[in-house]
C-alpha cells in the first residue's frame, strides 16, 4: 500500500484522521499534470464537504487563475490565493484578509528581474499582468505545455510590465518571474536575498515568487481557521512544491505528494500518491472520510 506513509518512521496510517479543514495546492497536487480535476477527485471532495469539512484551494495562483470548476464547486466557499497574500470568501465575493507587497519594494524586485531573460508578472486585485511578447514566447520559459497554456490563458497581457507598474503605482498582491535558465534564477536569488522583509518561494523549476515577509499559505490557513473556529490540529493540507512547505509544517497534518520536492516531503507528516494518480482524493477517502 503506497497511498500514504509516515516520512520519518515509514509507518502506515492505522486510524482515521479527524480534520475539519482541508487545504490543497492546485498545480502538481489537486490537479493532474494536464491541469484537470478528475471525476473521482470531484466525488471525494464532494463527500468531504457533505461530511462538514471546509475544503479549499491554497494556491500561489491569483483569483483569476483559479479553474472555473473550483470557483463554482458546490460547497467550496473559501480560497487562499497569492501564496497566502489574500484570503477570499468566494461565496460572498469578499476579501477576508490581504497583505500586499509595498510598491517601492516591488519596484526594486522588478528592476532585478529586468536584468535577466524573464517573463515578469505583477498581480493586482487577483489579476496577473504579464509582458505580451514574453507570453507569445512562453515555451522559452516553460517546458510543460499544460502549464504554459495555463499561464497564457489566465494572464492579462500588457505591452510593458514596467510601464504598467509605474502607471498603477500601488502595492502588488505578489510579483513573479519565470527564468529562461537556472543560472539566471540563482543569480537573481542572490540579489533578492539582500532585500529585507521578503518571503521568497517558487512552485516551478525556474520561477521566483515574492510576497511580503511572513506571508505564506500556512499562516493564511491558520488565520482562516481562527475566523471559522477551527484549530491548527484540526487542519490538513496537501502540497508538492517549495511554496507549500510552510503550510505543511503549520497545519496539524501535512501531506506531500509523491511527485513533490524533497523539501516538501521532509516537511510532511505523510506522503500520498502522485497528482496524476489522484493522491489527494485517495488519501482523503481512505484515511479521513467516515
Amino acid at each position: 500500500d503506497r497511498c500514504c506513509f509516515l516520512e520519518k518512521e515509514r509507518n502506515y496510517v492505522s486510524m482515521k484522521i479527524r480534520a475539519k479543514m482541508i487545504g490543497m495546492d492546485l498545480d502538481g497536487t489537486l490537479l493532474t499534470t494536464q491541469k484537470t480535476l478528475l471525476p473521482y477527485t470531484r466525488k471525494i471532495l464532494r463527500r468531504a464537504i457533505d461530511q462538514g469539512m471546509i475544503v479549499l484551494p491554497a494556491t500561489g495562483r491569483p483569483f483569476s487563475g483559479l479553474p472555473e470548476e473550483i470557483v463554482h464547486f458546490p460547497g467550496m466557499r473559501y480560497a487562499v490565493t497569492a501564496n497566502g497574500g489574500r484570503i477570499l470568501d468566494i461565496g460572498q465575493k469578499k476579501v477576508l484578509y490581504e497583505k500586499l507587497l509595498p510598491a517601492d519594494t516591488a519596484f526594486e524586485i522588478l528592476k532585478i528581474f529586468e536584468q535577466y531573460d524573464t517573463l515578469r508578472e505583477i498581480y493586482y486585485d487577483g489579476i496577473g499582468f504579464a509582458q505580451e511578447d514574453a507570453l507569445h514566447n512562453i515555451s522559452h520559459y516553460i517546458e510543460s505545455p499544460p502549464m504554459a497554456e495555463y499561464i497564457v490563458t489566465t494572464r492579462k497581457p500588457v505591452s510593458d510590465v514596467h510601464a504598467k507598474f509605474v502607471e498603477t503605482n500601488r502595492p502588488v498582491d505578489k510579483i513573479q518571474a519565470l527564468f529562461a535558465t537556472q543560472e539566471d534564477k540563482y543569480a537573481a536569488l542572490e540579489e533578492l536575498q539582500k532585500i529585507p522583509d521578503l518571503e521568497i518561494t517558487g512552485a516551478l523549476e525556474k520561477n521566483i515568487e515574492i510576497n511580503p515577509k511572513g506571508v505564506h499559505k500556512g499562516k493564511a490557513m491558520i488565520m482562516l481557521g481562527e475566523f471559522l473556529g477551527i484549530s491548527r490540529e484540526e487542519m490538513m493540507a496537501f502540497g508538492d512544491g517549495s511554496n507549500d512547505t510552510r503550510m505543511l509544517r503549520e497545519v496539524g497534518i501535512g501531506v506531500a505528494m509523491e511527485n513533490g520536492t524533497d523539501e516538501v516531503k521532509a516537511a510532511a507528516d505523510y506522503i500520498t500518491m502522485s497528482n496524476d494518480e489522484e493522491g489527494v482524493a485517495r488519501f482523503i477517502e481512505k484515511y479521513v472520510l467516515d
